[in-house]
This record gives C-alpha cells, sequence and structure tokens, in this order.
C-alpha cells in the first residue's frame, strides 16, 4: 500500500511594510561636477552646504563660465611692490627639492630677472585693494559674509608651487588664467607631519587620491584639514577665497582678555566658611571648590554680552588694515545735501560689518566697534557695500545718526559725482 503523501501547508508570503523594507544603497557623492548649468556650485546652496561644507572637497567645473580674470599678471607683481601689502615670494629648487619665501613689499625690477618657472608671488586682501576682484565675493553669499577672510591671489610661473599643505580654513581655488594641477588627498585619515627642513609647513608625505588640470573658471573647494598640492601647468593666476576660522585658543585667549578686562575688582577669592588647616601646605579640595566658585563669578552667562564680545571680535579678527579717520570732514547737512543729490558713501575696503538680534533691538558690529540699532537699519546697513540717498532715507533716525558717525570715523568715504572721494 502506497503511502499518502501529503502536500505541505503553504507559509503565506511574507509582506514587508514600506518603513522595514531594505533602503536602497546611496550613490556615492560626485567629487567632480559640471556648473555651468547652475553656477557657481553646479547644486543648490543648501545642497552644497549638507553634502560637501566641511565635509568633503568638490571639483566644481564651469563654476564661472567664461571667466575673465579681472586683473592681470603684472597689476599683481606692481600690488606686491605697495608698502602695507602682504606679498610672499616662493621659489623650488627641484634639484635639492630646496624652497625659499621672501616677504614684500618688493622691487619691480626684481620681477624681470626672476627665472622662467618654478616660482610664485602670492598677495593677500587683492579685494581690498581692487574693486573687481571685490566683485567676486558676492558670488559666495549663501555664506555669512563676516565668514570670508579675504581673496588672495597668486601667479605662478610654470611649474610654480607652495609645495603639498593642509590648509585649517575652507578655501575656493578659482582659476583665473592658465591651467594648474590640482592633487588631492581624500583619503579618511591622511598623514599630517610637517617637514622640519624648510621654512614653510609642507607635508612630510602626501599621496592624492585625486588629480584635476583646472582651466579658467574651473574652481575646486577645500575643506579644513585635506591636504592638497597645486603645480602651474603653464604661467596662471588663481583667486583663492579663504575663510576665517579662528582657533579655540584664538577665541578663548580673546574672550579671557575681555573677561579680564571687564571684571569688577570686588569680585575676588573667598573663603568665609575656611576651617582649621590639617596640613597648612596643603591646597584642599574646598579650596579648589573656592576656585572654582571665584572663577564662574567671571562667567559671562548673559548670551547679549557674549554675543557681544563675539561681534567685536570676528569684525576685528585678521583684519588687513586699520580705518583711520581723514581730513576735515564736511558737515552733516552738506553730506545729507551731497546724498540727496546724487553723492554716494563707499565703504572703506578694511572696514568690516556683521550685525546680530538683541531682544526687540539689534547691534551692529564695525571693526570691533558696536552700535545699538533696530535690526532693520543694522541689517541694511551692514550688508550695504555703499550707501547712496535712498538708501540713507531709508533708516531710522539711529540708522542716520550711526552712519554719519561712521563716515567721521573713516569707514566711508563721499562720492560726489564728477569729484574725487573725500
Amino acid at each position: 500500500m502506497t503511502p499518502t503523501r501529503k502536500t505541505p501547508a503553504r507559509r503565506p508570503k511574507a509582506r514587508t511594510s514600506p518603513a522595514r523594507a531594505a533602503a536602497p544603497t546611496a550613490r556615492p557623492l560626485p567629487i567632480e561636477i559640471d556648473a555651468r548649468a547652475l553656477p557657481p556650485l553646479g547644486m543648490a546652496p543648501a545642497a552644497f552646504l549638507r553634502d560637501y561644507w566641511q565635509k568633503r572637497p568638490l571639483l566644481i567645473r564651469n563654476a564661472f563660465p567664461g571667466f575673465e580674470a579681472p586683473l592681470q599678471p603684472e597689476d599683481l607683481a606692481g600690488l606686491a611692490c605697495e608698502d602695507g601689502v602682504l606679498a610672499r615670494l616662493i621659489q623650488h629648487d627641484r634639484a635639492r627639492d630646496a624652497w625659499s619665501v621672501r616677504h614684500g613689499p618688493f622691487d619691480e625690477a626684481e620681477f624681470p630677472g626672476l627665472p622662467t618657472q618654478d616660482w610664485t608671488l602670492l598677495v593677500q586682501d587683492v579685494d581690498k585693494w581692487d574693486a573687481d576682484v571685490a566683485a567676486l565675493l558676492p558670488a559666495f553669499a549663501f555664506l555669512p559674509r563676516w565668514r570670508i577672510d579675504d581673496v588672495m591671489v597668486s601667479f605662478a610661473a610654470p611649474g610654480g608651487s607652495v609645495g603639498a599643505h593642509v590648509d585649517q580654513y575652507d578655501v575656493f581655488l578659482l582659476q583665473g588664467q592658465g591651467h594648474r594641477r590640482w592633487q588631492v588627498d581624500a583619503g579618511d585619515a591622511p598623514p599630517l607631519a610637517f617637514r622640519n627642513d624648510v621654512e614653510l609647513k609642507l607635508l612630510r608625505d602626501f599621496t592624492p587620491t585625486h588629480e584635476w588640470v583646472l582651466g579658467p573658471g574651473d574652481m575646486l573647494y577645500l575643506p579644513p584639514g585635506v591636504p592638497h598640492h597645486g603645480v602651474a601647468e603653464d604661467a596662471c593666476l588663481t583667486f583663492s577665497i579663504g575663510m576665517r576660522a579662528p582657533s579655540a585658543a584664538e577665541l578663548l585667549g580673546d574672550f579671557v582678555d575681555t573677561l579680564a578686562s571687564e571684571a569688577d575688582e570686588s569680585l575676588r577669592f573667598r573663603d568665609p566658611d575656611l576651617a582649621p588647616a590639617q596640613d597648612p601646605a596643603e591646597i584642599d579640595a574646598a579650596a579648589m571648590t573656592r576656585v572654582v566658585e571665584a572663577l564662574n563669578m567671571l562667567r559671562m552667562n548673559d548670551p547679549d554680552r557674549l554675543g557681544d564680545w563675539f561681534g567685536r571680535f570676528i569684525t576685528v579678527y585678521r583684519a588687513a588694515g586699520e580705518v583711520a579717520a581723514g581730513g576735515e570732514p564736511r558737515s552733516r547737512i552738506e553730506v545729507e545735501w551731497d546724498l540727496e543729490h546724487g553723492a554716494t558713501l563707499h565703504r572703506h575696503p578694511y572696514s568690516r560689518m556683521a550685525w546680530r538680534r538683541a531682544g526687540r533691538e539689534a547691534r551692529l558690529y564695525v571693526s570691533g566697534a558696536e552700535h545699538a540699532l533696530p535690526a532693520k537699519d543694522a541689517s541694511r546697513i551692514a550688508n550695504a557695500g555703499a550707501i547712496d540717498g535712498a538708501l540713507y532715507a531709508s533708516l531710522g533716525e539711529a540708522g542716520r545718526d550711526c552712519v554719519i558717525g561712521l563716515l567721521g570715523a573713516g569707514h566711508y568715504s563721499l562720492q560726489r559725482d564728477g569729484d574725487e572721494e573725500e
């Protein structure tokens, strides 16, 4: 008798809820994009800040399509000869792998005698000296203006370089003329030890993971801490838009100085509950508790005081130069008449401004000084590189008072039609 074979019961098919379904494997973010359709980032600023800012490098082809450099190499050389300009000349001896650095100002007669290769001229704060270079900055308005430090411009002869190095701040490297080969180590834990045989902080070991040649209008974004090395393929100009990134030590140093300068002398170490010492030479736990209590009395727990300190600090930090009042100023009545008839107040290139809300009011910070203003006035003044009659008239009384005071302090110059700046 043949046994009856039972048909196994069918198991019901498992139903996977959308929430439990395995997420598709995320595609890796590209390290190179073409921004021609959406310059200068090739994506919405929010996407760039989310995916790349201080996270990973990005090569942006055609960030500035059809870009024409706003100054020429001879202009940069002339600027490097001016007093007060921060300029460096870096030369590389390939045979000995030796580097030399000289600081400006330079003599114009030096440049024709330089070799045909392996040197770089770097000039910082060119945006403070050249309005056409400063005109690059609005393209980076997706960043807080007070985070942007300067536009450094470098001219490199073929083979010119500053060596493999690492920066502690974000930088956008925009190619202006010629071609530069960039190598980047985008690895997770690149070696960061420096050579001890050169004046420059050059990396002892550098193994690139990516390499590109950039032409005019191409731009490379590098977060802090990414090793990189750029070498000129031919004579080239590069514009470096660098960020301000004060170290924790710099912040703490200025913060402590502010606390100390504003401290009430009556706030002191106290021990009204002192008990007889078991060991007169011992600093015991109770004493250390009182030390902490004394320091706590200096803490800046008031957010407004903390904000005011930072506003003053960041508008002075790494200042390229100081703003000073000029000659005998025009009277307020004359200035306001001029503004009504087409004159403009142009902000001094060294004058740095930022603002923040403070309760119902606001604070405008100008090169380390603070001014209490309505938020609308503070924002308009801080965001305006120039103030014309219409903008001036739109300000409230406090805003207009502030502008006139800043004009007298040298933060603005008055430009009338057909006149030289005053």
